[in-house]
């Protein structure tokens, strides 16, 4: 997509739809893809291919490479968003359903303010802020909470963990970002991310011995074309649309995908995964959505630069 003072709408639609249909469908993929394959690995091969096309891509168009401070500054970032936040969301697919996954990790919107808040000092904590953070967590406790009445069991407690604490780590890192030496490249910034990450992904699933008895010969097809989907559409696809939106379209409106994405999870995950929707998901998805809606809408960023594609990601995941 080339960069045009005015894009025709069928671009501007056309991307819009990637990251909200494409993004959001990455959680079913994902849990397709770890029933056969452990989930660092998975999560590793993903973001390894992904990121060294990136890498490779931005080189063969003359963009340098990154500084070795740069490589570090990627490095960080590579553990607190691929390893801890990424990491974590495909062992918990093994847990928990795309469709509340991808709901938990909407919460993503109030970590940043909090940690913009404690770490950044760039926000102050207002009652409409307080109060959509509250709601938020209300929603991830209507999600996970075991003494709630309702017509669905709960999220497994430990993928509920897993999941918060993934999107903490996102969090941090995406505010780390604002102050770490990265690439002025946005794509040559995310792609040396996404290399380090799967790296580190691939390390930690040797140290977490699964590559014990893995054997690729005996995963099926549908767990390879799953692999494929989150690296070509997920990863390089989906992130070369959003990074031309970014460019042409307002950052609110761009912003949007947060709130999109559950939802096309959840959906997907009932018509093509076999997810269940009942009380708890609409109610824990509403509270979530809510949530984000008013954090988004009403945050006022201070910064012009970006987070060299971590922003991506989420999220996305």
């Amino acid at each position: 997509m080339e960069a045009t003072s005015q894009p025709r709408a069928w671009k501007v639609l056309l991307a819009f739809a990637i990251i909200y249909f494409v993004w959001g469908s990455t959680f079913l993929a994902i849990r397709v893809g770890v029933r056969e394959v452990p989930p660092f690995l998975l999560a590793g091969m993903r973001f390894a291919i992904a990121g060294a096309v990136l890498y490779g891509w931005m080189r063969l168009r003359g963009t340098s490479s990154p500084t070795l401070r740069q490589w570090g500054g990627a490095s960080l970032l590579a553990i607190l968003i691929f390893v801890f936040d990424y990491g974590l969301v495909f062992w918990a697919e093994k847990r928990v359903p795309s469709g509340a996954t991808a709901v938990m990790m909407a919460t993503i919107p109030a970590f940043m303010a909090i940690s913009e808040i404690a770490i950044l000092k760039t926000q102050r904590l207002t009652l409409r802020l307080a109060i959509a953070l509250l709601v938020g967590m209300a929603g991830v406790a209507v999600l996970a909470g075991p003494s709630m009445s309702l017509s669905e069991a709960p999220v497994d407690r430990a993928g509920a963990c897993a999941l918060i604490i993934g999107a903490l780590s996102w969090s941090i890192g995406s505010t780390l970002s604002r102050r770490l030496p990265l690439p002025e490249s946005k794509v040559m910034s995310s792609g040396a991310q996404m290399l380090a990450g799967g790296i580190f992904l691939t390390l930690a699933a040797a140290a977490l011995g699964e590559f014990r008895g893995f054997r690729a010969q005996d995963v099926s097809r549908g767990a390879w074309l799953a692999l494929a989907y989150l690296i070509v559409a997920g990863s390089i696809v989906a992130y070369t649309a959003y990074v031309w939106l970014i460019y042409h379209e307002s950052p609110t409106k761009v912003g949007t995908y947060a709130y999109v994405n559950p939802l096309v999870a959840v959906l997907l995950g009932y018509f093509l995964g076999g997810e269940a929707i009942g009380l708890r998901t609409v109610l824990g998805t509403a509270f979530v959505l809510v949530s984000v809606i008013v954090i988004t809408t009403g945050r006022k960023p201070e910064f012009r630069r970006e987070a060299g594609g971590t922003e991506v990601a989420k999220p996305s995941s």
